[in-house]
């Protein structure tokens, strides 16, 4: 049972009973090694085989066997449900939703060896989800500004005040926590009901019209990062991805369902505490950073 639950898990395709097939990659051969190793210490036999298609006709019959098209079909459905559903939705509950449905089709792509319509069709719909639940809960998020990105001295940017909407999510607390640890160590920070709100003599991030804010593709924390010359710090671009996706989608990260149900539980917990969420959300940034830069390879 566990051979059969790891082989299923790793997305392996049984053509007959005991012969399990994966495409050919180092991974494959990898995991397929690790459990005939299991299987011959239980007292079992396990052989690991390459092999290629005879013709174009196995061939085809053997990627049918990896179509992950009805799996992207029901997680379709569940977007579709959410969208349905949303007007009666709490942002918590709404939230949550997505969380499982990001950590669904990501675990779905993950066994996907031969990507297509199917799953542009899925995470297309998750996108738009997405951007619908921000819209009800968030419709104050910016939008993309033209132009270059500035850069600016550390030594001008110390103990200010820099102010953002309240009721924190990804890009805003991702920000705030950028700023108090990298820019500004003394910053003190205003939550605002409304963007008009912010004072004149006050540093706004993350809502139209702020001194930091989406720039073309680049979120406020993306925006924060290459306007002080952090955008080289590996651990920073690794959750400059984070932040991106969460906020407004591109490339799947695999750390973002994780983070997104953290960030949705803290707010649970803390209310209109933006203050509470920052410091817990803060530490679970500090974490995140010092394992991103433990990453190896090199960064593009």
């Amino acid at each position: 049972m566990r051979l059969w639950r790891a082989l299923k898990a790793a997305g392996a395709a049984a053509i007959r009973d005991g012969v399990y097939v994966l495409p050919s990659n180092e991974a494959s051969w990898s995991f397929l090694r690790v459990q005939a190793t299991e299987v011959t210490e239980a007292g079992g036999s396990a052989h690991v085989i390459p092999f290629t298609a005879a013709d174009g006709g196995q061939e085809a019959e053997l990627r049918q066997a990896f179509d992950r098209t009805a799996l992207y079909a029901e997680s379709l459905e569940r977007v579709t449900r959410l969208k349905t559903d949303l007007p009666g939705l709490s942002e918590v509950d709404a939230r949550r939703q997505l969380v499982a449905l990001r950590r669904e089709l990501a675990g779905i792509a993950g066994v996907d060896f031969f990507p297509g319509p199917a799953r542009n069709q899925a995470e297309g719909a998750l996108r738009d989800a997405e951007q619908a639940v921000n819209a009800q809960f968030s419709p104050d998020e910016p939008h993309a500004t033209k132009g270059t990105i500035t850069r600016r001295n550390l030594a001008d940017y110390h103990g200010r005040r820099w102010a953002t909407r309240r009721h924190l999510w990804v890009d805003r607390v991702a920000s705030a926590w950028l700023i108090h640890r990298f820019i500004d160590p003394a910053a003190q920070f205003l939550w605002l009901a409304s963007p008009a709100d912010c004072p004149a003599d006050v540093l706004g991030f993350d809502f139209d019209g702020a001194a930091f804010t989406h720039v073309g593709p680049r979120v406020s924390f993306e925006v924060l990062a290459v306007s002080f010359g952090l955008d080289h710090d590996p651990g920073l671009v690794r959750m400059g991805r984070l932040a991106h996706y969460l906020d407004v989608g591109g490339v799947p990260v695999a750390d973002a369902a994780g983070f997104a149900s953290v960030m949705t539980g803290a707010r649970a917990r803390r209310g209109d505490d933006d203050d509470g969420l920052l410091a817990d959300i803060g530490t679970v940034l500090d974490c995140l950073y010092a394992a991103y830069l433990d990453i190896p390879g090199e960064l593009s």
